[in-house]
């Protein structure tokens, strides 16, 4: 049978959130480790990915007819690009898609550390209620009104989580020498700053750039040794971003107050991760999570649904693809 487009992602992942994929398209169901994967990429005209996973060889499209390659998210960082590029196989996204999942991460995971909710449920489950509403209330714990919350990247999803910020009273300062929306930056009274005087400014770092060799090890031991003492970082975007031992020293030195992590150097984290062997002390100012904060059912749909649309676009439509990136 012939196959239009090869799909490493289970067809279940799309049915369980409302999606079908396109009944009229013949689509192959793959684990990036198959071994048959090459030959059905020979024989296909697109493949679907999920932005997160293994590096996909660029040795797996010697030959191969792909036109497209769609990726279900916003990352593309799982593909070489430039070999792509070289054998005109071109690349789109779904920029945005998951903005509001990770514009909630970052509040709620801002939030969760500010006030130590998950501090004091240890504390109460161990019998502390009256210390440790005494330690609470004499910390004086901010909420996020009237903070400096620090946008690194103010793309689309950069820009959602700032306007939730400032909707919750938040004063917004952020980095990025090309914001998409001017219109929107004017309406939050965002102000661009450099790098090192957004760290030293801000209450909440917030991170929301693309993993590129701009921004490898963008916040080194220096970087996060400006940020402002008791700040908090949120690392929703890539692992490669921060230097991973850096940050558990700032947090087990006290600079800072507390880190959400959510993506690593390498995915599943090492047992070894500096994450993942901080002293209890540090873990008690450390939310980790397994790349997940953009991952809701809302947010699911709304990138499958636009993923299959730009497939169909392209193969039953002959139209060019949308979000094309490459």
């Amino acid at each position: 049978m012939s196959i239009d487009v090869v799909c490493l992602r289970p067809k279940d992942d799309f049915l369980n959130i409302g999606v079908t994929p396109p009944e009229t398209l013949s689509i192959r169901y793959m684990s990036p480790t198959d071994s048959e994967l090459a030959q059905h990429l020979a024989a296909a005209r697109a493949l679907v990915i999920p932005a997160v996973g293994p590096k996909l060889p660029a040795e797996l499209f010697d030959g191969s007819r792909i036109e497209l390659i769609q990726v279900t998210g916003a990352g593309i960082d799982r593909l070489d690009a430039d070999a792509m590029k070289a054998r005109g196989i071109a690349i789109a996204n779904v920029p945005g898609g998951s903005s509001t999942a990770i514009a909630e991460y970052a509040v709620s995971s801002a939030l969760a550390l500010l006030r130590r909710t998950f501090w004091a449920d240890g504390e109460l489950r161990k019998g502390h209620y009256v210390d440790a509403r005494q330690r609470m209330v004499s910390e004086n714990l901010a909420g996020l009104e009237g903070l400096t919350v620090g946008v690194v990247g103010l793309g689309v999803i950069g820009m959602t989580v700032a306007q939730t910020f400032h909707g919750l009273g938040s004063r917004i300062v952020f980095h990025d020498p090309a914001p998409r929306d001017a219109d929107a930056v004017g309406r939050i009274g965002a102000v661009a700053v450099p790098l090192d005087e957004l760290l030293a400014a801000a209450d909440i770092v917030t991170l929301h750039v693309p993993l590129l060799p701009s921004t490898a090890s963008m916040l080194g031991a220096s970087e996060l040794a400006r940020m402002k003492p008791g700040a908090i970082l949120i690392n929703a975007a890539r692992g490669g971003i921060v230097d991973e031992a850096a940050l558990v020293q700032c947090l087990a030195n006290g600079h800072l107050g507390g880190a959400a992590v959510d993506v690593y150097s390498s995915e599943p984290p090492a047992e070894d991760n500096p994450l993942l062997t901080a002293s209890d002390e540090v873990g008690r100012r450390l939310l980790l999570t397994p790349h997940i904060a953009g991952v809701t059912r809302q947010a699911w749909a709304n990138l499958f649904g636009s993923a299959w649309d730009n497939v169909e676009r392209l193969l039953l439509h002959n139209e060019p693809p949308v979000n094309r990136v490459i």
